[in-house]
């Protein structure tokens, strides 16, 4: 299976011509092949042939999708990803659908990973059984107290057997990361479990929103997609420092990146 191929644990997009077509229409050229993958998983999925190599190697085919239509990728601190123990918590800002699809194939290619989903995800027509067969922890997002025991009692679980999980602590996605909306539930899961934090500063926007179905907007190629992963968090006593270090990471990424 190919997977990404970093350079000093940094990975670029090589330059590409699009074809004309692809850079004319760039979110046809995308959205058609795009769901081909996730109706192809989902048939294997039902099947109960589906591995965390095939979820591993569905991302990275919508990751080649994005670069053959002229998308631009950036990754760095993989690094961060490897020198970690059995599992961690990754907390970061989160903007569009496309970090729920492409980060399978950067995170799950260095270690088992799993994500802190919505439950509308693992209900979505098509897309719920891939959704469902990484064996996310859900949440409402109407009751806050369910929703932290989940996480606590589900992450912990996970993390236990060396699973690690994917947090974007935001009340909903935005373009523009708000600290304000950033709560503490990926900290105090790493404080319970006893695992570091990794943060993760990602720029998505490339994937808009769309104005009758949120998760489909405009795929914008101008705009460069970028994911970068901090330093490994140990928490400490509260986590209130160890919150402030993610969010500082997150913000010092976007204003490099604007």
């Amino acid at each position: 299976m190919k997977d990404i191929q970093y350079q000093n644990h940094i990975y670029h997009t090589k330059p590409v011509r699009p074809a004309w077509f692809s850079k004319t229409f760039p979110s046809i050229s995308f959205y058609l092949p795009f769901m081909r993958v996730i109706i192809q998983a989902s048939g294997v999925c039902k099947r109960g042939m589906y591995s965390r190599s095939k979820w591993c190697h569905s991302s990275f085919r919508i990751f080649e999708h994005l670069e053959r239509i002229g998308a631009q990728i950036e990754i760095t601190g993989i690094e961060h990803l490897e020198q970690v123990g059995d599992s961690c918590v990754i907390i970061g800002n989160h903007m569009s659908l496309l970090e729920t699809v492409i980060l399978p194939c950067i995170v799950q290619s260095v270690r088992d990973v799993t994500f802190v989903v919505k439950q509308s995800l693992l209900d979505y027509p098509i897309f719920k059984h891939v959704m469902r067969f990484c064996d996310p922890v859900a949440v409402s997002r109407t009751n806050p107290r369910e929703d932290f025991k989940a996480v606590m009692t589900g992450g912990k679980e996970r993390l236990g057997k060396g699973i690690s999980i994917i947090v974007f602590p935001q009340t909903t996605r935005t373009v523009t990361f708000q600290p304000e909306q950033f709560n503490t539930i990926g900290v105090k899961l790493a404080q319970k479990a006893k695992v570091p934090i990794i943060p993760l500063a990602l720029k998505t926007d490339a994937w808009g929103n769309g104005k009758h179905l949120k998760d489909f907007g405009c795929i914008d190629t101008s705009r460069i997609i970028r994911f970068a992963f901090g330093e490994p968090i140990s928490v400490q006593g509260r986590g209130s420092d160890e919150h402030q270090q993610v969010i500082d990471f997150i913000q010092q990424k976007q204003d490099e990146w604007a």
